[in-house]
């Protein structure tokens, strides 16, 4: 039988968000009920909000999130009732042409839940990311829950939902950072903080922080970070190219997705070094890079799409690596907030107030 419960709408471009009384069905075939424990507070919902990802108003924001398994539809046996699991955007199919090559992580038929959540009236929400966590519970595809230890907590555990995962990978999956490496990471917010983290787990000799935010830099540092950059007072490409000998960083992680700090990430890495962009851009942005520079500096453009993760593989080695000690994933949560301080949250963060704002239910 549908449940009633709470959730954090974005009604219409640039509104404030409201909290309202939604609608969750009951599972259907392949899907599941999950009570949502914790979801942070992410970028990606700001960007929802403002009307840069689609016009699909009403919004259910929130994805970043984990929670415990309330009870699943028909045909469902990766997850039952009272497991504790981390949702993600990226449900594989297991049958397109990526996951048939043994590619699961580049799935091109990732899928959500086919039912709709809805206001009381009817009115059918859009789900951020396919997931809409800013709720008491939400309903999403089976495949897009993943088991992890229950011993964890939830507002750390959430995190690797988006974007955790999205730098960590960025580092590990997308860049290949390997030991000794030179790396640079333009953008120290959380998912550039979270590359950070990723580039000293693989072995990075030297991490070179770039913002223009002393606050930021200062915080990229006691994630790993053995240098800073302030961009607003340093040109950063010669910094790092200073820092490195003169060459360039091996791996840049442009963590910011705006045209000029991707130009910065180009020119600033090594010959045959690669660039990673893991910042998301809106739609009207343009880039113009000489043809012959692309071509001249020889190594790869890569875009980073979820740090290129398969939940199933990286969620619970994270997790792990967090229980051992190896990696601190609670130093990414600055505060936690009822489901009504979302509106502020957005603020904060705009301001660069905080790392992560996180939502516990």
């Amino acid at each position: 039988m549908a449940q009633e419960v709470r959730g954090v709408i974005a009604p219409g471009k640039n509104e404030p968000v409201r909290l309202e009384t939604i609608v969750v069905p009951d599972p259907g075939p392949g899907e599941a009920v999950v009570q949502i424990q914790a979801c942070g507070v992410c970028h990606t919902d700001l960007h929802y909000k403002q009307g840069g990802i689609n016009d699909d108003f009403p919004f259910l924001l929130g994805h970043e999130a984990a929670g415990v398994v309330e009870s699943v539809g028909e045909g469902v046996t990766d997850v039952a009732p009272g497991d504790f699991v981390i949702l993600n955007w990226r449900a594989v199919c297991g049958q397109c042409r990526a996951c048939l090559r043994g590619r699961p992580q580049y799935c091109f038929d990732t899928h959500n839940a086919r039912q709709k959540m809805t206001l009381t009236d009817g009115t059918e929400l859009t789900p951020a990311l396919g997931i809409g966590a800013f709720a008491d519970k939400t309903l999403v595809a089976s495949g897009q829950c993943t088991k992890v230890d229950p011993a964890v907590s939830p507002a750390v555990a959430g995190l690797l939902g988006c974007g955790v995962m999205a730098g960590i990978g960025a580092a590990i999956n997308t860049g290949n950072v390997g030991r000794g490496d030179t790396v640079a990471v333009i953008g120290c917010g959380g998912v550039g903080d979270a590359a950070v983290v990723g580039a000293r787990l693989a072995g990075a000799a030297k991490i070179i922080a770039v913002d223009v935010d002393d606050r930021k830099l200062e915080t990229a540092r006691t994630m790993g970070a053995t240098h800073a950059v302030n961009s607003r007072t340093t040109d950063p490409v010669e910094a790092i190219r200073e820092l490195t000998g003169g060459f360039g960083a091996d791996v840049v992680i442009e963590a910011v997705g705006r045209p000029e700090t991707y130009q910065q990430a180009f020119y600033a890495r090594d010959l045959a070094g690669t660039v990673v962009l893991v910042g998301v851009p809106t739609p009207e942005m343009k880039l113009e890079l000489p043809l012959l520079d692309v071509f001249g500096r020889g190594g790869s453009l890569k875009s980073s799409w979820y740090g290129d993760c398969l939940p199933s593989r990286d969620f619970p080695m994270l997790v792990d690596l967090h229980q051992q000690g190896r990696i601190d994933l609670g130093a990414f949560v600055t505060e936690t907030i009822g489901i009504d301080g979302v509106e502020g949250a957005f603020e904060r963060m705009h301001a660069g107030d905080v790392l992560r704002s996180v939502v516990t239910l």
